[in-house]
């Protein structure tokens, strides 16, 4: 069943399982009370140990082979990760959610800009009117909070959008031997230690508060999956698509603060969310439907195609990892 789906639209699920993983995060962010460079040390420390165990388990002798084909990736997607982390943690604090949601939904428009300016990259018409809309229905859900909070605070929720774009384009471009992109979730350990290092010089290693102790244990138990999905939505999708996903978290986040803390969204918020479900879902819906016809008129899918060839193979291929993915 699986392989039987275009690959955008595996991309897709990837990506959205990830963002639904993530969707808790930021109100769990929003309910500790440890310093900045307290939390950002734990969640590095954490997410580092999980996602590592992972590299390791995953491709282990082979690992650092998987590092060396990921590219300029290696060093821009953990700088990256790092510096939206940072970004958007410190940004809640320092200004209102609708200022950090309104300017993190910016980043499928970045990521398009600089996949098309930096890298060539060409976006569908389809694509780029559905990140319209979502991004205007980010803004109407935001639209509350949106002018509220510090300008400094404003300033560092730039950085989100920036790093994610960054982070989603540059790993969706690095390409292996196989229509599908390199595996760039081996360089989320880096990232992490990239994360570790201001905590560090900020003073961060030292014991959170006892309440906050349960939350950052209980992010270890999602974040390192979220991460690890949303990281391989670019081996599927381009940069702007893939930060394009991003934006469930604005939804579903909504509807989380929604249930836990009993704040009723506006009426606005409710419009601006059916607006970025059924853009999404129309999309889908409408690439679902083209592949199936391209299919029905015996047009060959050539990904398929690769991926029978390398089945084909059989396992003697010394490239080939234990999950049928190449580094």
């Amino acid at each position: 069943m699986w392989q039987q789906l275009p690959f955008r639209l595996r991309g897709y699920l990837i990506a959205m399982t990830g963002v639904l993983l993530l969707s808790p995060d930021a109100l769990l962010i929003k309910d500790t009370q440890a310093e900045v460079a307290t939390f950002m040390f734990w969640r590095g420390l954490l997410l580092g140990i999980v996602l590592s165990a992972v590299a390791v388990l995953r491709y282990r002798s082979r690992l650092p082979q998987a590092l060396r084909n990921c590219g300029s990736a290696a060093w821009w997607c953990p700088l990256a990760f790092a510096c939206s982390a940072w970004a958007f943690v410190v940004a809640a604090r320092l200004t209102a959610a609708g200022n950090v949601l309104v300017m993190m939904n910016l980043a499928p428009l970045v990521a398009g800009l600089i996949g098309m300016v930096v890298f060539g990259q060409r976006l569908r018409r389809q694509t780029w009117i559905v990140i319209v809309i979502c991004v205007i229905g980010a803004c109407l859900m935001a639209a509350g909070e949106v002018g509220q909070g510090s300008l400094l605070g404003l300033g560092v929720a730039l950085f989100v959008p920036i790093s994610i774009a960054v982070n989603t384009t540059v790993a969706s471009v690095q390409r292996g031997e196989r229509q599908r992109g390199v595996d760039t979730t081996v360089v989320l350990p880096l990232g992490c230690l990239v994360m570790l290092v201001p905590a560090v010089l900020l003073g961060g290693v030292q014991l959170p508060p006892a309440d906050d102790v349960q939350r950052l244990a209980l992010m270890t138990l999602f974040l390192p999956a979220a991460y690890f999905l949303i990281q391989t939505g670019p081996r599927y999708l381009p940069g702007a698509e893939a930060s394009l996903v991003m934006m469930l978290e604005t939804l579903v986040g909504a509807l989380l603060v929604w249930w836990w803390l009993d704040e009723v969204p506006p009426p606005l918020a409710f419009v601006g969310g059916g607006m970025i479900v059924s853009a999404m879902l129309i999309s889908g819906l409408r690439d679902l439907h083209r592949q199936r016809r391209k299919a029905a008129a015996g047009a060959l899918d050539e990904r398929l195609l690769q991926e029978q060839a390398m089945q084909e193979s059989g396992p003697d291929d010394p490239h080939q990892t234990a999950d049928g993915s190449r580094g």
